[in-house]
């Protein structure tokens, strides 16, 4: 059966970009999310090598603020670095960037599952969360994923932070402007081929895929799926 992302309630913003791109989808984390996109699944994982662009606007990702932030998020079983600007990853798969002494943002993994995100989600409350605030990063940022050896370049041409490897070390946290937009930079720990996770406003999600499309045909970028993606061990 063909998956549409028209057929569920909640979609990504790019939906219609990864449609023309000549997109399948399947059901992840209830809603649709481009799996490849094109037919041959082993170009496509050279292409996921080389420069590739994802869309992961559907997995689960949440925030929270707070002066009381840090703490909430222990109590609730979490490991969160102390420093600035770096990632703990947690033993179901969900990473936590620390960005600020009082805020961290949540990414759940490839695979769609939620498990501490849902657990937090669930256990939050304006009563028994004091001093720490809930920031509904699923509704507010969409989620790319700019993957491959040739990442490094793309970022120096639209973004003034240095992301070669020696600069950005896996789990490094950048908060910067991409093509004069704020944006959330992650570095995935990933052994071979460097991927980074972006986010940024969902109001401009259109506007950043086509410039990121524009700005990697340079270095023979394109879009690719989640499948693709995975493959970056």
């Amino acid at each position: 059966m063909t998956i549409l992302p028209q057929d569920f309630a909640r979609r990504s913003f790019l939906y219609r970009e990864l449609e023309s791109a000549g997109a399948t989808f399947d059901e992840v984390n209830g809603a649709a999310i481009a799996m490849a996109c094109g037919d041959d699944a082993a170009a496509e994982a050279a292409q996921a090598r080389s420069l590739g662009l994802s869309d992961l606007s559907v997995l689960p990702r949440t925030g929270y603020k707070g002066w009381n932030m840090a703490t909430w998020l222990q109590g609730q079983g979490a490991e969160m670095a102390e420093q600035n600007n770096n990632v703990s990853p947690q033993a179901d798969g969900t990473r936590i960037a620390r960005l600020a002494p009082g805020e961290a943002l949540l990414l759940g993994d490839d695979q769609g599952s939620a498990g501490l995100i849902e657990k937090m989600d669930g256990a939050w409350s304006m009563e028994t969360a004091d001093g720490c605030f809930q920031v509904p990063r699923a509704e507010t940022n969409f989620w790319l994923a700019l993957s491959g050896a040739e990442t490094p370049a793309l970022f120096a041409k639209i973004c003034a932070v240095d992301l070669r490897p020696a600069a950005a070390p896996p789990h490094t946290v950048v908060q910067t402007n991409v093509a004069r937009l704020n944006a959330i930079i992650i570095r995935r720990d990933t052994a071979e081929v460097p991927v980074f996770d972006l986010l940024s406003d969902i109001a401009s999600a259109v506007y950043l895929w086509r410039a990121l499309l524009d700005a990697m045909d340079e270095f023979g970028g394109k879009p690719i799926g989640l499948t693709a993606l995975r493959t970056l061990k």
